[in-house]
């Protein structure tokens, strides 16, 4: 008994971590089919009226459409810088080099609303006016960090003696990057990509600050919906957003294995 005891604790208590993160979600999947005009828990009845309803609000749709774009964009981007800046880091040695890390990383540290009124300040100086790019340029700063961060990771226990290989068999070193490198830190790029489209995809404090009466991202526009309104429209698109990040990482995790990859290492 006293042998089964730890293992029982630690069961018991994974069990609780995972029931407080998964409520939120079943409240919300569950409210969004209540046949009541305001949202509920647990439902009064089983209805997708609410689901049906977002053909009345094609503004719900316009501000999905660009926060998927915006995503997209920040993701691609962010990656692209993470995973160079992350190569000059750890293979080079020069003077600052701790202190550019600092910098890049110190979006993290700075309140979200801060950055936000920083941001609507230099924008207004320069006079970029509220667009897509302002908010992919803004995303940009937030997510770098994190992709720098897992791809400094997965470079820590590189072997760089199978680019040298490849080198003094004649490879050039674009395609050393893209044939050996680059596929032995995919978990770490993956990863980061993942992690900087979520983060812009979910972005709400930083957005209030840039968006426009034309440009409105989907965190921006359920939070003004429910400003002036509390009916299961915000729930129904809220399990929409839970749905296809659910069915993201399930197909990331089939088709590349990122999980495999991290628990091998």
């Amino acid at each position: 008994m006293r042998k089964k005891l730890p293992k029982l604790t630690l069961n018991t208590f994974c069990i609780i971590v995972y029931l407080f993160l998964l409520a939120p979600i079943v409240v919300v999947l569950f409210s969004s089919l209540t046949k009541t005009e305001y949202i509920t828990f647990p439902p009064k009845g089983l209805t997708l009226r609410w689901y049906t309803e977002l053909i009345n609000h094609p503004e719900f749709m316009q501000s999905f459409i660009l926060s998927i774009v915006v995503a997209l964009g920040t993701a691609i981007i962010s990656t692209v810088i993470g995973t160079l800046a992350s190569l000059a880091i750890v293979r080079n040695q020069f003077k600052g080099k701790e202190a550019i890390v600092q910098l890049v990383g110190s979006p993290l540290l700075i309140p979200s609303v801060v950055f936000g009124v920083a941001l609507l300040q230099y924008y207004s100086w320069i006079g970029l006016a509220a667009s897509p790019l302002a908010l992919i340029i803004g995303h940009i700063i937030l997510t770098v960090p994190f992709v720098l961060r897992l791809v400094v990771a997965s470079l820590v226990d590189f072997d760089r003696s199978v680019e040298r290989a490849a080198m003094n068999l004649g490879a050039s070193s674009w395609k050393v990057f893209f044939h050996i490198t680059l596929p032995m830190i995919k978990s770490g790029v993956i990863a980061g990509c993942i992690f900087a489209f979520i983060t812009s995809f979910d972005d709400l404090t930083v957005a209030l600050f840039i968006v426009s009466t034309d440009v409105v991202t989907l965190p921006v526009r359920i939070y003004t919906y429910m400003q002036y309104q509390y009916d299961p429209i915000i729930t129904s698109i809220s399990s929409i957003m839970i749905i296809l990040t659910i069915i993201l990482m399930i197909v990331i995790e089939k088709v590349l294995g990122v999980g495999k990859v991290f628990a091998s290492k």
